[in-house]
C-alpha cells in the first residue's frame, strides 16, 4: 500500500527498455541456435519470467547490467517433459507457444499466475491444430499441454489480441511446410509491426497482405545470432507524458526512438490534439501540459495499453473525453474498461462505460481515499499519475504489481516530484 501526495513535475528522467521488444528479442535469440546479445534490456517480472522460461528449455544465460548473452546451442529439449511457469507475462505465453513445435520437446505445459491463467488462449490453440501442433485446455484458458511438431499448412484465427498473430508470426518460418493464415479480425496492429520489424531484421521470406489480413510465410527457414539494442518503452513513458500534460508542467523523457514501431507513441499525437506542446529532438521528448486540455474522442485500438494512462486526462479537460474502440482492453491483465470506471466512480467523476471504451467528464479530485490497483501494474500506474492532481492524495492497495513491466516507476516518480535529472 502506498499514499501520494499531490504535486507539480519537472526535469528529465530516462525511460526503461521496451517490455515487448526485450521478450521478441529473446525469443528470437531462442529459436537462433547460437549465441546472441541483447543489449539495454528491461529487467522486469514479465522479462525475467521470459528468461527462466529459456532457462527451462535447455538455454545458457549470462545476465549483465546492461546486456544479456543469450546461448541457445545448449538447448535440451529432445524427448523430453517441461513445464514452464510464465508467471504474469502474456506476451511470453503466447510468442512462445508455436516456438514450442518446433524443439523436439515430448511435451511442454505452459501456465502462469492466477491473472494470466483467466486469459483467452483457445483461439490460438485451435490455429495450431490446424498447423500440426496439438494443445490441451481446460475452458480456452492456460494450462494448456502442447504435443507435437509444428507441421505448417493453412489456418484462420480472430486476433482481438495482437499476440495471436504475432506468435504464428515468430513460429512459422520454423516450420516443416509453408503456411497460410486468413487473419479476419485484428487489434493492436503496431506490434504486429513490430514483430515484423524483427523478421526483417532477420532476413525471413514473408507475404503480408490486405492490411495484414492474410499471411503466406515460408517454412523451413532459419533465425540467425544477432546483437541488437533495445530501446525505450512508449507504453512506460505514456504515464509521464500524461503527468506532464495532466499537471500542466514540463518533463524531458530520454531514451526513447520515434522511428521505434511501437504502438503507443500515438499517445504523443493525441495529447498533441488536446492541447499539450510536444517536442522531439535528439535530447529527448519534451512535453509540456495544455490549459486548458481539449476533450474529445479518440481511437485506442492501437495502442488498447494506453488506455489507463489516457482515462486520468478526463479530470482536468473542457469538455467529455472519449476513449473507444478499444474493447480488447477488457481482456487484459483485467478488465481495464470496467476496472478505470470503477476508480474514477470512487473518485467523484462521471463516467459512461460503453462496451469498446468510456467517456470521461471533467471534475475535480478531492482524493483522501484508497483504490484498488487489482493487481494491474497499468491500472496502478494511472492512478499514481492521478494522485498528483488529487487534493487529498491518493492511496493504492497494492504498489508492487508496477514491477511487472516498470520495477522503477515510483522511484522515477518521486524524482520528477523533485524535479531533478
Amino acid at each position: 500500500m502506498i499514499t501520494l501526495k499531490p504535486s507539480k513535475v519537472g526535469g528529465s528522467i530516462w525511460i526503461p527498455a521496451s517490455k515487448s521488444q526485450t521478450i521478441r528479442a529473446l525469443l528470437i535469440a531462442l529459436a537462433a541456435r547460437g549465441r546472441s546479445i541483447v543489449r539495454n534490456p528491461l529487467y522486469s517480472a514479465d522479462t525475467l519470467s521470459c528468461i527462466e522460461a529459456l532457462r527451462a528449455l535447455g538455454c545458457r544465460l549470462c545476465i549483465n547490467d546492461d546486456s544479456i548473452e543469450v546461448d541457445s546451442s545448449t538447448l535440451q529439449c529432445s524427448g523430453r517433459d517441461i513445464t514452464i511457469d510464465t508467471g504474469n507475462s502474456g506476451t511470453t505465453t503466447y510468442l512462445l507457444y508455436g516456438l514450442l513445435g518446433t524443439l523436439g520437446c515430448s511435451s511442454v505445459t505452459l501456465k502462469g499466475d492466477e491473472q494470466l491463467n483467466r486469459r483467452p488462449i483457445g483461439p490460438l490453440v485451435e490455429a495450431y491444430r490446424d498447423l500440426g501442433l496439438e494443445g490441451g485446455c481446460t475452458q480456452g484458458r492456460p494450462p494448456v499441454v502442447i504435443t507435437g511438431a509444428l507441421e505448417g499448412g493453412s489456418t484462420s484465427i480472430e486476433c482481438p489480441t495482437s499476440q495471436y498473430l504475432s506468435s504464428l508470426l515468430l513460429s512459422l518460418p520454423l516450420a516443416r511446410r509453408d503456411s497460410e493464415v486468413d487473419i479476419p479480425l485484428l487489434y493492436e496492429k503496431p506490434y504486429v509491426s513490430m514483430t515484423l520489424d524483427w523478421l526483417d531484421r532477420q532476413g525471413i521470406a514473408y507475404d503480408m497482405r490486405d492490411d495484414l489480413q492474410h499471411l503466406r510465410m515460408k517454412g523451413g527457414q532459419h533465425y540467425h545470432p544477432f546483437d541488437e539494442r533495445i530501446s525505450g518503452d512508449f507504453s512506460s513513458a505514456s504515464f509521464f507524458l500524461v503527468a506532464a500534460a495532466i499537471t500542466g508542467c514540463t518533463l524531458t523523457l530520454k531514451g526513447l526512438d520515434m522511428d521505434d514501431s511501437q504502438g503507443d507513441k500515438g499517445v504523443i499525437d493525441i495529447l498533441v490534439a488536446m492541447g499539450c506542446s510536444v517536442e522531439c529532438t535528439e535530447e529527448g521528448i519534451t512535453v509540456t501540459g495544455g490549459r486548458p486540455l481539449h476533450g474529445g474522442t479518440f481511437d485506442l485500438n492501437s495502442m488498447p495499453d494506453a488506455l489507463p494512462a489516457l482515462s486520468v486526462l478526463g479530470a482536468v479537460t473542457d469538455g467529455p473525453l472519449t476513449l473507444t474502440n478499444v474493447a480488447n482492453a477488457r481482456i487484459k491483465e483485467t478488465d481495464r474498461i470496467a476496472c478505470m470506471t470503477r476508480n474514477l466512480r470512487l473518485l467523484g467523476l462521471e463516467v459512461d462505460e460503453m462496451e469498446d471504451g468510456l467517456t470521461v467528464h471533467p471534475g475535480p479530485i478531492d482524493g483522501g481515499v484508497t483504490v484498488p490497483g487489482y493487481g494491474d501494474h497499468r491500472m496502478i500506474m494511472a492512478m499514481a499519475v492521478l494522485s498528483l492532481i488529487a487534493r487529498n492524495g491518493l492511496t493504492i492497495d497494492d504498489e508492487k504489481a508496477a514491477d511487472v513491466t516498470f520495477p522503477t516507476f515510483f522511484s522515477l516518480l518521486e524524482r520528477v516530484k523533485g524535479g531533478s535529472e
